[in-house]
């Protein structure tokens, strides 16, 4: 199968790479890119753990191919902050106790970022919606809503 050039932002940064067709986002920057902070769960689009912002937009990156990005900027967990300088998110879901085993935290931080960035104030409704797509197989959606929350501008 021949490879394809794509050119993509990704955390502020510029590539230019050589894909196969059939390549997912979510492969693109695991294997490409080595940014294993978006995680590989269902691979199908339920569990939401490899949730990245594409242009913006909180998109399942399993079932986004690299090509259809081209062009487009994305934003990983490893984006939003780091150990010195975290995000407002991030220190809100340890703050909160919103982190137990982790795997799901980049989906859910990167689903939070999009709506807050949306609706700075968000109801506890809209931020259930906005999380519905991301499965926490510990249970933890409470403390992951009170740090949403805790964010929410008045």
């Amino acid at each position: 199968m021949a490879k394809v050039p794509i050119t993509i932002s990704v955390n502020g940064d510029t590539y230019e790479a050589l894909v196969k067709p059939s390549t997912t986002l979510l492969d693109f920057l695991r294997e490409h890119l080595f940014l294993t902070g978006t995680k590989k769960g269902c691979d199908t689009g339920e569990c939401g753990a490899c949730t990245v912002l594409l242009d913006g937009r909180a998109v399942n990156s399993c079932l986004v191919l690299a090509v259809d990005a081209n062009g487009g900027q994305v934003t990983t967990v490893e984006g939003l902050g780091d150990p010195e300088h975290p995000h407002p998110l991030q220190k809100a879901f340890i703050e909160h106790g919103a982190i137990q085993c982790g795997y799901c935290t980049p989906g859910m931080l990167i689903s939070s970022k999009a709506l807050l960035d949306r609706s700075p104030n968000p109801s506890e409704t809209e931020i259930k919606t906005a999380l519905a797509g991301n499965l926490c197989r510990c249970g933890g959606y409470l403390k992951i809503i009170e740090a949403i929350k805790s964010l929410a501008k008045v």
